[in-house]
Parts: structure tokens; C-alpha cells; sequence
């Protein structure tokens, strides 16, 4: 991996060293990269970063999953982005579609977690207001930490009962049967969790552009060509004015970009 994006002597050091293609980067060299803002004059807790991968003609999937456009290098920086993060906030969707399984413990991370007043992983948030999901998945009945339900206040009171009773909390962040981002954000940052992390699917990320309360994104561009009709790496209503956001870094490994938007 090399470092495009800022040009500084670490570059060039890194480019150097590594030849063409560069070199793998440690865990460690890769937190440092995707750390969150300090809080701060400048930091409004909480922050949200999302978490995606495109081809180059703009598919998120292919055949409904994200795997068959992934790598190796961008799967090492999947999970240090989960390992810096206090919850995964991900849509019922994605949870049915990519089988979703609770968030582990890292021995890489431990002491740096525990340094940060963290728990030994992210808890996943599921955003859901039906509260269709399988609550026999391990996700519900045997996380590391317990996993978090987002649903609105008038969900099934069956649904929310099934839930809670598999072991998950149901926190409710709207009115009716559906979830406010804007809410489900804040009402994490009420039970601890700052630093968030959401890895889509498309729908959810298109509601929290909307709601304009994602700070930060990680866009994996993959150097393939799907065609078809797979979805965008966000959906939904557009907004009324387009998002303007800032490059603040970009990482190279085999033709993939690992670039990293910051809100303006």
C-alpha cells in the first residue's frame, strides 16, 4: 500500500521502500491513518464516518453482496475501521443480505480499545422498523457486546418483545414505526457510542446523507466494471442541494483507491 494523498516526505518514503506497488502496512500504521478527530473546538460528538466500496461504473453490489468487488487490502482496512469504532450502525437489509455476525475482539486492538474507554468491540446497531430480522442469528443471541436495535416508537410491540428477549436493546429513535437518523445518531452518542461507524447498505447510507448528519466517508474504488443494475453506494430521495465534502486522504494497493471525504 501507498499513500497518495496528502504529498508529505512519508510518501515518498513509503513509495521508496515498497517499489511501485508499495508495501502491506501494519494494523497499527493503518489505525493511525483512519484515526477519529480528537474532541475539540472543531468536533461536535458524535462523529459518523461510513464505510463503502464502488466499482468504477458506480456498482456497490454484484449479485446483492459486496464481497465480489473487494480485496484483500480493503478488507484489512474493514476491519481496522470496525476496530476503531465504538458501534456498526448497518440497515435490516444488509443484515439479512450479507449474514451479519456480532463484531469480535481483536488482541491487535485490545490495549488501544481499553486506552480509549472502550468496550473489546463495537456493538452492531441494526436499523430496522419493521423489526424483520431472524432474532436466532448469534448477531442477537450471542454478541460480545450486546447488539442494539434502531425502530421507531410505534414498532410491533411483538416484534420489539422477540427482540429483547433474544437479547438485543431496543432503542427507540422516531416517531411512528419508522427510525430519524438524525435521532438514532444522537441516541447512541446518549449511551456512549461517539465514534460510529456505518457500513450501509445503500438505503440507510442514502437516509443519513439526507438527514446530513454523516460526517465523514471511506470509499473503496475498485478498479472493475460490473454493468447491470446493481445499487449506488447510497439511495433514496436526492437531497435538495448536493453534499459538498473534502478529500482528506487516499491509499493505493493493487488498483484499489482507499479514499477517505471529510464534510466541508
Amino acid at each position: 500500500m501507498r499513500r497518495l494523498f496528502p504529498v508529505t516526505d512519508v510518501t515518498d518514503e513509503t513509495a521508496a521502500t515498497g517499489g511501485a506497488a508499495g508495501r502491506e502496512w501494519s494494523l497499527a500504521e493503518l489505525a493511525a491513518a483512519y484515526a477519529y478527530p480528537e474532541p475539540g473546538p472543531e468536533r461536535v460528538a458524535p462523529w459518523l464516518r461510513g464505510n463503502m466500496v464502488s466499482t468504477l461504473d458506480g456498482a456497490a453490489q454484484h449479485e446483492g453482496r459486496s464481497q465480489p468487488i473487494s480485496c484483500p487490502a480493503d478488507m484489512r482496512v474493514f476491519g481496522v475501521l470496525r476496530a476503531l469504532a465504538d458501534a456498526v450502525v448497518v440497515g435490516a437489509e444488509t443484515v439479512r443480505q450479507e449474514g451479519y455476525r456480532p463484531a469480535r475482539a481483536r488482541a491487535e486492538f485490545a490495549a488501544a480499545r481499553e486506552a480509549a474507554g472502550q468496550g473489546p468491540a463495537p456493538a452492531i446497531a441494526v436499523v430496522s422498523a419493521s423489526l424483520d430480522l431472524d432474532f436466532s442469528l448469534p448477531l442477537f443471541t450471542s454478541p460480545l457486546v450486546r447488539t442494539l436495535v434502531l425502530t421507531g416508537a410505534g414498532a410491533d410491540p411483538e416484534r420489539v418483545a422477540a427482540a429483547e428477549k433474544a437479547g438485543a436493546r431496543v432503542v427507540v429513535a422516531g416517531e411512528g414505526a419508522g427510525v430519524d437518523p438524525g435521532r438514532a445518531v444522537h441516541a447512541l452518542a446518549e449511551l456512549g457510542h461517539t465514534r460510529l461507524l456505518t457500513e450501509g447498505g445503500p438505503r440507510l447510507l442514502g437516509q443519513l446523507i439526507a438527514a446530513d448528519v454523516l460526517d465523514e466517508l471511506c470509499l473503496t474504488v475498485s478498479p472493475m466494471l460490473t454493468a447491470g443494475d446493481a445499487q449506488r453506494i447510497a439511495g433514496g430521495p436526492s437531497v435538495t442541494l448536493p453534499r459538498r465534502f473534502t478529500l482528506s486522504s487516499m491509499l493505493e494497493e493493487d488498483g484499489f483507491l482507499f479514499t477517505r471525504y471529510r464534510r466541508t
